[in-house]
């Protein structure tokens, strides 16, 4: 670790739960770099992702956005894909998109979707999208008719996230320019979101840890009882 990272990481008290008011206060102080960096929220949850009725699968449309601008991709064909056009897709396209994934291996584009029609094409790029968390998918709302709304969200900044095998949910919430209010919002909106995909079947305490980190800084764990507390308000 470098002396500046060691320097701020001794402001983040190791064995301190902090609360999500604190903690979005805290954030900014631990800024050493001069890019804007990103707030992510990692969540331990108390589930089992290998019984498939405890894999959560998702998405959110956070209030503020994510402070990034998302090139989105969308596989559909006549009026479907002039709706697309219409709502700001950056690439709209059929056959020829497929193919130019497949020969080219052409990834430039951060989101992914899809009409239903298509989905029989664009299944041929499982093993190229799948991996990288691009493929659509019926569960996070990219695979729709309604492809305009959809390419409104997600450029309105909503966010995907799924349970890791360790039961852990990643998840950008933010830029670290937004400050502590809207950070604030943009976590609870995530949490809230994690709150109401809990399985029935999901035993004990829900929300295991939860912490913040920035890009750069060392991570500061969440007082998850108070989280709860927030959520039930």
């Amino acid at each position: 670790m470098g002396k500046k990272y060691e320097a701020i990481r001794k402001l983040v008290d190791r064995d301190k739960r902090y609360t999500l008011a604190e903690a979005v206060e805290l954030l900014p102080k631990l800024k050493f770099t001069k890019f804007d960096e990103t707030i992510d929220v990692a969540a331990r949850l108390g589930v089992n992702p290998k019984h498939a009725d405890q894999m959560i699968r998702s998405s959110c449309a956070l209030p503020h956005g994510t402070g990034k601008s998302l090139r989105v991709v969308v596989f559909a064909k006549g009026e479907r894909a002039n709706e697309a056009r219409e709502a700001g897709a950056d690439f709209v396209g059929a056959e020829d998109l497929v193919d130019r994934v497949l020969k080219e291996n052409w990834l430039e584009f951060d989101s992914a979707i899809a009409t239903p029609d298509m989905m029989g094409l664009v299944g041929r790029l499982g093993r190229i999208l799948g991996p990288r968390n691009l493929m659509p998918n019926p569960k996070v709302g990219t695979v729709t008719m309604d492809v305009a709304r959809a390419v409104r969200e997600i450029k309105a900044g909503r966010i995907e996230f799924r349970t890791e095998k360790t039961g852990i949910v990643h998840a950008p919430v933010g830029k670290m320019s937004f400050g502590p209010d809207k950070l604030r919002e943009n976590i609870l909106s995530l949490l809230d979101t994690l709150q109401r995909l809990k399985p029935s079947t999901a035993k004990g305490k829900y929300f295991k840890s939860i912490a913040l980190s920035s890009t750069m800084g060392p991570s500061v764990r969440l007082d998850t009882n108070e989280v709860a507390a927030l959520l039930e308000r």
